[in-house]
């Protein structure tokens, strides 16, 4: 009997590694996406004579934004 949990631990520890690393792959797509948006929206804010600081913060609004946007229409 001790064999049979064991391997039913082994098997839901396997699922959890694999749902684990699922999940990661997605937020390294998402990381990415993000990163690509934020250096444009933050390179465009600049040149157009705002701070750093204000910059950062409209482009980290903008791209999360347009993430949550994409992800209810599916397209994620």
């Amino acid at each position: 009997m001790a064999g049979k949990g064991a391997i039913g631990a082994l098997f839901m520890v396997f699922i959890l590694v694999v749902a684990a690393l699922s999940g990661m792959a997605r937020a390294d797509s998402f990381m990415e996406e993000y990163r690509k948006c934020f250096r444009q929206c933050h390179s465009g804010c600049e040149s157009e004579g705002n701070g750093n600081t204000f910059c950062e913060m409209k482009c980290d609004t903008d791209c999360l934004a347009k993430e949550a946007a994409a992800k209810l229409k599916g397209k994620h």
